[in-house]
């Protein structure tokens, strides 16, 4: 374990914790209300920052601070994207300068149940993780008796409820955003191409209900398996039960750029190509010449750029994607911990504020379930980029 603490500092403990956004180099978190300003130029690299204090043996007691649990997979396979989502929160706790957290690590990767049983039994109020929807699954069964609520990193829908928050993109709101938008456009016959498994099946669902709501028609979906004569085998059905303006390919990048040809040569040479937010994570994707205006839907990228400068600066490497969200659920922790008593409970039903947060990866709220909501925008291939087409919402 590793414990972050971030160090006392005379000046700012004159200061509010309410302006501590006015201090953060990147982003504030607050009601819906609150307005991220586009366009600012990145910060200059930390020169003196302070660091956590390390672990000592035992867990201290004290009054003064709200404890904390991060469960992530600091060894193992997953290490890489675990100590990216731990520096993550590090850099988090620096920049709102939140003196009154404590927050610990515990390693997933050692044991999850382990792992969170020791979190318990330190004390700690709220769990931040795990990644995995496995691990949230087992943690939430120690968690929840002893009435700690979690913030996991999943996308795995089923796993949330119940004191389960899931701060993870959901990839079925990514695939309604882009219908919404190819329907704004004029376009009402739609066909897909989705991937055997359980992602395949959500995304096909997803589809056929957004088609029908949005008054369309779903000519056809074809499934296969993640190798190129299926694939190729897959575009030749999808033509048979009449043309489409659009069709959706629910897979990631790579996989995009390995259909897109199939599509064109065996099933249309015109139709509009979509994607999900998968497609925001791939590092070859604006290279292809066959994805060139593809729309996919996902969160902006404007404040995540900001945060990557950074992130390289302080740790001499690029962070992984998924570390926004370990930025983003200090940012809310902190929001939440103006109102929160130390020693007390975690206030969940701040938590379903309708109003939502703002964070790295823009405006979201968790709903009842414990999904969250998020406000996205449709981007579109280009050659080397991707260009906005539809800029997301400011709030809800």
């Amino acid at each position: 374990m590793a414990e972050k603490i971030k160090l006392e500092q005379s000046e700012t403990r004159r200061r509010s914790l309410l302006k501590w956004a006015g201090v953060s180099s990147i982003v504030f978190l607050a009601g819906c209300q609150s307005i991220v300003p586009r366009g600012a130029e990145p910060p200059p690299p930390p020169t003196a920052a302070p660091t956590p204090a390390p672990v000592t043996a035992g867990i201290p007691t004290d009054q003064t601070h709200h404890r904390i649990a991060l469960l992530v997979p600091l060894s193992g396979n997953n290490a890489g994207v675990g100590q990216s989502l731990a520096n993550a929160t590090t850099m988090a706790l620096l920049d709102t300068k939140a003196e009154n957290i404590r927050m610990t690590s515990y390693d997933t990767a050692k044991g999850v149940t382990a792992a969170a049983q020791q979190a318990i039994r330190d004390g700690n109020k709220l769990i931040i993780g795990p990644l995995l929807s496995d691990n949230v699954v087992a943690t939430a069964n120690i968690a929840r008796p002893a009435g700690v609520p979690i913030l996991s990193f999943s996308n795995d829908a089923g796993a949330a409820g119940n004191n389960v928050f899931l701060l993870g993109h959901i990839p079925s709101q990514s695939i309604e955003r882009v219908i919404d938008y190819s329907k704004s456009k004029g376009m009402t016959r739609f066909a897909a191409l989705v991937p055997n498994g359980v992602y395949g099946q959500r995304a096909s669902s997803t589809l056929l209900r957004k088609v029908r709501d949005v008054g369309g028609t779903v000519v056809s979906v074809q499934t296969y398996n993640r190798d190129a004569n299926s694939v190729e085998a897959a575009t030749r059905k999808l033509a048979q039960n009449g043309d489409f303006q659009a069709v959706l390919i629910a897979d990631n990048g790579d996989m995009a750029i390995k259909a897109a040809p199939y599509i064109r040569k065996n099933a249309s040479s015109s139709a509009q190509i979509l994607g999900t937010d998968l497609w925001n994570t791939s590092s070859k994707l604006a290279g292809s010449a066959t994805m060139r205006g593809a729309w996919f839907a996902s969160v902006s990228d404007g404040l995540y750029r900001q945060y990557a400068d950074k992130y390289r600066a302080r740790y001499g490497t690029a962070p992984f994607r998924l570390s926004s969200l370990g930025y983003d659920s200090v940012l809310l922790t902190v929001k939440v911990a103006q109102n929160w008593k130390v020693g007390t409970p975690f206030p969940i039903n701040q938590l379903t504020d309708k109003g939502g947060f703002i964070g790295l990866d823009g405006v979201f709220r968790f709903m009842p379930n414990g999904i969250s909501e998020r406000a996205l925008e449709v981007q579109e291939v280009r050659a080397g980029s991707f260009g906005v087409v539809d800029p997301a919402p400011k709030g809800f």
